[in-house]
């Protein structure tokens, strides 16, 4: 992919990419490696591809990229990185999950960009180890995989496994490993070279401010949604959420009809169901552990109020129905 293998100091990094592995979270974690080779006039890293079967993998946005090799030719590597995208969950192949666990008893180190994390713990290799995974994921991994330390950050370095969000999360989870092992100047003129100007920690919230999201600046309104977004599973009543933001329900009322053209209940509702259908795509979770995850108590209230919403049927929404 990248590199020649010319001496013992060289990094050996493999990226294994999966059916709908995301473009951008794959390139994001490429590019890097190359770039510190370039400026440093060094062969810091050599890389190869990987798919379950050799053949080329067809990423989410359809573009197809040829590989290197199947999972067995992936030998004698510092890193693997697995690359997933799409419906992670109907991916977790056991060649591959034996594969991983195998990388890992010869001290492999592991990583997952986007929602890879899904596989990696699937495959019990991020047990007693903190992850994070896609804000979209984060959910249904939680569901999933209660007993894991699973952030909302935007990647973590945990000894020998490495986790990001996706998207460019890839790119500053490389760059600070890269400062790890090469010191911060390499990783700072890499950063100069993608015209990245500042290299995020991975503490950093992985979604954009809510007052940019929403384009609405009035704080309580903003104190409110929030307050919705961080509980779907266990809903307030508008009463309770008026509280919190100091406000009288007649003046959250009013709040939401002037800025988001709709009631606040409708709204929050709402939040519910998109994430429901989020989950209905993305996970294999029973449609009652779904309905219980986004707020509702009863599988069929969950159905009514989603049917209400998008002209379907959970059960349909998720096979592809199309009325």
């Amino acid at each position: 992919m990248f590199g020649i293998d010319a001496n013992n100091q060289t990094h050996r990094i493999g990226f294994i990419l999966v059916p709908d592995f995301s473009m951008i979270g794959f390139t994001s974690a490429v590019e890097p490696l190359r770039l510190a080779n370039r400026v440093t006039e060094q062969t810091l890293y050599s890389g190869m591809s990987f798919s379950l079967d050799g053949e080329p993998v067809t990423a989410s946005n359809g573009v197809t990229v040829m590989v290197d090799g199947d999972l067995n030719d992936a030998l004698k590597l510092h890193a693997v990185f697995v690359c997933s995208g799409l419906e992670v969950h109907k991916y977790c192949d056991k060649a591959l999950l034996s594969r991983l666990r195998h990388m890992a008893s010869h001290g492999t180190g592991l990583g997952g960009i986007c929602t890879a994390s899904h596989i990696l713990a699937k495959a019990g290799l991020l047990d007693n180890h903190t992850c994070t995974i896609h804000w979209e994921n984060l959910t249904a991994m939680s569901e999933e995989f209660p007993d894991l330390e699973i952030t909302s950050e935007l990647f973590e370095i945990d000894r020998n496994r490495y986790t990001c969000a996706g998207g460019t999360a890839a790119l500053d989870m490389i760059l600070n490993w890269i400062s790890i092992q090469q010191g911060a100047n390499v990783a700072a003129d890499v950063a100069d070279e993608m015209l990245h100007h500042r290299i995020r920690d991975g503490h950093e919230s992985q979604r954009m401010e809510l007052r940019t999201r929403l384009g609405v600046a009035h704080p309580k309104l903003l104190a409110v949604v929030g307050f919705m977004e961080e509980n779907l599973e266990e809903p307030l009543s508008c009463a309770e959420l008026a509280k919190q933001a100091g406000l009288s329900t007649r003046q959250l009322e009013r709040l939401f009809r002037k800025y988001m053209r709709n009631a606040p209940t409708r709204y929050y509702l709402e939040l519910r169901l998109n994430r429901a259908r989020f989950l209905l795509h993305q996970t294999s979770l029973p449609v009652l552990s779904i309905a219980l995850a986004s707020g509702f108590v009863s599988a069929s209230h969950f159905s009514k109020c989603y049917r209400e919403l998008f002209k379907l049927t959970p059960s349909q929404e998720r096979n592809g129905t199309i009325l």
